[in-house]
C-alpha cells in the first residue's frame, strides 16, 4: 500500500511539472508578444510568481481541494491509490501530448475529464452528479472565455488613454554626487543615487544608470499577477488528487503545496516555450499596452474564481483575452488557423481525458 501512496505522490508531481510547461504561458505570453522582454526572462519570471501563488494556495483556496478530489463530482467519494492515480495518468498524458505541440489547453478540463472516465468505470455513469458536474465545471468553464473578450472589450478604451500617459515616463535610477564638508574648506564628493518618474527625453540624461518604461513596469505588474492567480487556482487542484498519498507519506498540509508548486514552476522552466510561442507569436500582434490589458483581465477574473472556488481555466480565460485583443483590431489580425487548432484542443480535452483516464483505471485493477 506504501508502494501504491508513492507512486501516487509521483505521479501528482509529473501532473505538476506538465501543468507548469502547458500554463506558464498564460501570464508571460503578452510580456513576449508586446516585445517587452525575451523568451528566458519571461519564462523565469512567470515561474518564481506561480511559486508564490502557489504557497499562498495553501491557505486561501482550498475549496478547490475538495472539488476536484471528487467528492463534489462523486454519489460515493472514491480515494483509492488506484482512482486518483488514473486520473493523474489522464490529465497529464493530455497536458504532455499539448504541450508538445504548442497547444495552450486547460489543465482545469484534463483533470476534469481523467475524473470523469474513472469514475464512470469505477461506478457507472449514474454515480456522477451531472448537476453539481456542469454547474461547478462545465458552466465556469464555458462562460470565462466569452467574459474575458467582453472585459477586454469594455476595460482597453478605458484604460488606452492612462497607460498612454503612462508610455511617456519612465522610472530612472540617477547618479547623484552628494558634498558632504570637510573641515572649514575642503569638500568631499560622495556617489549615490536616487529613483525619480521623469518623461523619456529627462532618462536620457548621461545622468541616468538606469531605467524602466512606467508602461513596461505595469506590464510586468500585471504578468506577475496574472502568474500568481494562475498559481493559486491550479495547485490546489492538482494537490487534490494528491491529498490521499500525501497524508499517508506524512508529507501533508502546506510542505505538499510547496512540492506541487516547485514541480509547477519547474514545468514552466523547462518546457514553457512551445505554448508560449503560440500565445506570443501565432494568435495576433500585440502592442505593450494591449498586452497589459489582456494580463489584467486574466488577473481580475481568475483571482476572483480562485477566492470563490470556481474551477475556471486560467488558459481559456488568457487566451481569450489576447484573441480578445486581435479582435478589437481586426479580425484579419488574428491568425485563425492557430485559434482553430486551439479550440479543438479545448473541445477535445474533455473526452481524451476521459477515455485515457478510464483506461488508466481499468489497468490498474480499479475496473475490477
Amino acid at each position: 500500500m506504501t508502494f501504491a501512496f508513492l507512486l501516487l505522490a509521483v505521479l501528482v508531481a509529473v501532473l505538476a511539472y506538465a501543468n507548469g510547461s502547458n500554463d506558464i504561458s498564460k501570464g508571460i505570453a503578452t510580456l513576449v508578444g508586446g516585445g517587452v522582454t525575451s523568451f528566458r526572462r519571461a519564462v523565469l519570471w512567470g515561474a518564481v510568481w506561480t511559486l508564490l501563488g502557489g504557497l499562498l494556495a495553501a491557505f486561501a483556496a482550498q475549496g478547490l481541494v475538495a472539488t476536484f478530489s471528487g467528492k463534489g463530482f462523486l454519489a460515493r467519494p472514491m480515494e483509492g491509490a488506484e482512482f486518483l492515480a488514473s486520473v493523474a495518468i489522464g490529465a497529464a498524458a493530455w497536458i504532455f501530448f499539448a504541450s508538445r505541440t504548442g497547444l495552450p489547453v486547460s489543465t482545469t478540463h484534463a483533470i476534469t475529464g481523467a475524473l470523469a472516465g474513472a469514475a464512470i468505470v469505477g461506478q457507472g455513469a449514474a454515480s456522477l452528479h451531472w448537476g453539481n458536474f456542469a454547474r461547478k465545471a462545465l458552466l465556469p468553464l464555458a462562460i470565462s472565455p466569452l467574459l474575458s473578450i467582453l472585459l477586454v472589450y469594455a476595460l482597453f478604451p478605458l484604460l488606452r488613454r492612462g497607460l498612454a500617459r503612462a508610455d511617456a515616463y519612465c522610472l530612472c535610477l540617477e547618479r547623484r554626487a552628494v558634498l558632504v564638508p570637510q573641515g572649514s574648506v575642503a569638500l568631499s564628493v560622495l556617489p549615490a543615487a536616487g529613483v525619480v518618474v521623469a518623461s523619456e527625453e529627462t532618462c536620457a540624461s548621461p545622468a541616468v544608470a538606469g531605467r524602466l518604461n512606467v508602461l513596461d513596469g505595469l506590464h510586468w505588474l500585471s504578468s506577475a499577477l496574472t502568474s500568481f492567480a494562475r498559481g493559486l487556482n491550479d495547485t490546489p487542484k492538482i494537490v487534490a488528487l494528491g491529498a490521499v498519498a500525501s497524508a499517508a507519506l506524512g508529507v501533508s498540509g502546506f510542505p505538499f503545496y510547496a512540492a506541487v508548486a516547485l514541480a509547477m514552476g519547474g514545468g514552466g522552466l523547462i518546457a514553457g516555450f512551445r505554448v508560449t510561442e503560440t500565445l506570443a507569436r501565432r494568435v495576433t500582434p500585440m502592442a505593450p499596452t494591449e498586452g497589459f490589458s489582456a494580463n489584467l483581465v486574466t488577473t481580475v477574473l481568475v483571482g476572483a474564481a480562485s477566492l470563490a472556488a470556481l474551477p475556471v481555466s486560467t488558459t481559456h480565460v488568457s487566451s481569450s483575452a489576447i484573441i480578445g485583443i486581435g479582435l478589437r483590431r481586426g479580425a484579419r489580425t488574428v491568425h485563425w488557423t492557430t485559434v482553430r487548432e486551439m479550440l479543438l484542443a479545448w473541445l477535445v480535452t474533455l473526452p481524451v481525458a476521459a477515455l485515457v483516464g478510464a483506461g488508466a483505471y481499468g489497468l490498474l485493477g480499479g475496473g475490477r
